[in-house]
C-alpha cells in the first residue's frame, strides 16, 4: 500500500501513522482542533484530468475551484478523498502530471489527501508519475488500498480498477479477504467503505451492469459486520442515496462532467461526521443549481 503520509506543519505534528497488516494507515484523531476540523471530510470523484484541454474545458477549472476553496479556509478538513477516475480517459502520464500540479496547493497547505483508482486510470502509470503513491510492499498484489482513521469513522479505501477502459469493476478475493481482516481488527469504530464503482445492489438498477462485478461477495463481508455503516462510490456521474441491508449507499457527484446536465450537475461533497451518523452536503460548481447546499442527514445502523 502507498504510505499516505499527511503533510506536516508545526501545528499538525500530532499526525501519526501506523502499520497494520502491512497496510498504510493514517491516524488523524489527534490533530489539534484549532487547526483541523476533525469531523469534516471532503469527497471528490471522477476528476478526469487530462494533460491538455481546450480552453473552454471545465475539467481542470472545476478541480481548481475545489482546491481554491480548501486552500482559502482558515481551518482545514481532516482529509480530502478523491475517489477514482483521476485521469481523463486511459491514464496517460501527462494526466497524472497535470493532476499533481492541480493538487499541489493542497499539499502546500498541509491538507491530508488520499486517492483511489477507477476504470479510466492506469495503475502502473499512476505509480510511475506519482511515485510517492507506490507501496513499498503491496499487501494485496496490484491493488492501491489504504485505511484513513479519523475521530468518528475509519475510511477503508479500496481499489475497484479491473482493467483500464473496462467499465465494470472488481475487488477480487484477495482484497475482500484483506478487507474482512482489517474490519475485524477495528470492530468498535464506524467503518465507511470507499471505492470508485457502484455496487450492483441497492441504488439505480440501470447502472448495475457497469458496476462492481463482485458486489454480492462484498456485501457478505460488509453486512455481517455491524461497524460498517456506509459505502461511498462515484462512477455514475450523478448523485444518489440508497440503502441495502442497513448499509447506506452514497453516490457522490462527479467533479468533471455529466452525461445529461438536465438531470445532474458537477460538484463535490462534504461530510460532517458524528459518533452516530453523518451529514452530507452537496456543493455544485454552478452556484445557482438547486442541489447547491442541499444536505442529507444519515444515521448509522446499530
Amino acid at each position: 500500500m502507498p504510505i499516505h503520509l499527511p503533510s506536516q506543519s508545526r501545528r499538525q505534528f500530532l499526525f501519526t501513522t501506523a502499520s497494520v497488516l502491512g497496510t498504510a494507515v493514517v491516524a488523524t484523531r489527534d490533530v489539534l482542533a484549532w487547526d483541523v476540523e476533525d469531523d469534516l471530510v471532503y469527497l471528490l470523484n471522477d476528476t478526469h484530468i487530462g494533460e491538455k484541454h481546450p480552453a473552454d474545458s471545465p475539467v481542470p477549472s472545476h478541480l481548481r475551484q475545489v482546491v481554491d476553496e480548501l486552500v482559502a479556509r482558515d481551518r482545514k478538513p481532516v482529509c480530502v478523498l478523491v475517489n477514482g477516475d483521476l485521469a481523463l480517459k486511459d491514464g496517460q502520464p501527462g494526466d497524472y502530471r497535470h493532476l499533481g500540479t492541480l493538487i499541489r496547493p493542497l499539499q502546500e497547505a498541509d491538507i491530508n489527501m488520499h486517492l483511489t483508482l477507477g476504470n479510466h486510470d492506469n495503475r502502473e502509470t499512476f505509480y510511475e508519475v506519482m511515485r510517492e503513491q507506490r507501496p513499498d510492499a503491496a499487501v494485496v498484489e496490484s491493488r492501491h488500498i489504504s485505511i484513513v482513521e479519523t475521530r468518528f469513522a475509519n475510511f477503508f479505501l479500496l481499489d475497484s480498477l479491473k482493467e483500464t477502459m473496462v467499465t465494470q469493476g472488481t475487488l477480487g478475493q484477495d482484497q475482500l479477504k484483506w478487507l474482512a481482516m482489517a474490519l475485524d481488527q477495528r470492530p468498535a469504530m464506524p467503518a465507511i467503505i470507499v471505492a470508485h464503482h457502484n455496487p450492483r445492489l441497492g441504488g439505480d438498477p440501470n447502472h448495475f451492469p457497469g458496476g462492481l462485478i463482485d458486489s454480492e461477495e462484498l456485501w457478505k463481508v460488509l453486512a455481517t459486520r455491524p461497524q460498517v455503516k456506509a459505502y461511498v462510490h462515484g462512477h455514475i456521474h450523478d448523485r444518489g442515496f440508497a440503502e441495502h441491508q442497513g448499509i447506506h449507499i452514497i453516490n457522490t457527484p462527479a467533479t468533471s462532467y455529466v452525461a445529461n446536465p438536465a438531470l445532474s450537475t458537477t460538484g463535490w461533497t462534504t461530510v460532517r461526521l458524528t459518533a452516530t451518523g453523518a451529514t452530507l452536503t452537496t456543493h455544485t460548481t454552478d452556484v445557482n443549481h438547486s442541489w447547491n447546499g442541499q444536505s442529507r442527514e444519515l444515521r448509522w445502523r446499530s
